[in-house]
């Protein structure tokens, strides 16, 4: 198998250095770190660390109740509207009589 030599950087060079293995050549580094990096990225796709499901699910609980209570809020106020003969918005707020 043939060599090729390569210009790196200093501040290169030495970051390559550091992460290199006791006994590991650069051609082992190098290899290392590629295969690395062709990880596929769907590995670990929809992980979370300990506790943070719970909190994503909390978070969209509340959100859930939020939304819901808003909703509710809006269906009412239009319902109220409609049944006094007032138009409504979009926005469940009533509208000016521009006729």
């Amino acid at each position: 198998m043939g060599t090729k030599t390569i210009g790196l950087r200093e501040e290169v060079y030495e970051r390559l250095k550091a992460r290199k293995r006791e006994g590991e050549s650069f051609s082992d580094l190098v290899d290392r770190l590629v295969e690395e990096r062709r990880t596929d990225w769907r590995e670990g796709f929809g992980t979370l660390p300990d506790g943070a499901a719970e909190d994503l699910e909390s978070a969209a609980n509340a959100s859930r109740k939020s939304t819901a209570a808003a909703l509710s809020e809006r269906r009412d106020k239009a319902i109220e509207a409609l049944s006094s003969g007032s138009d409504v918005s979009v926005d469940g707020e009533p509208e000016d009589d521009c006729r």
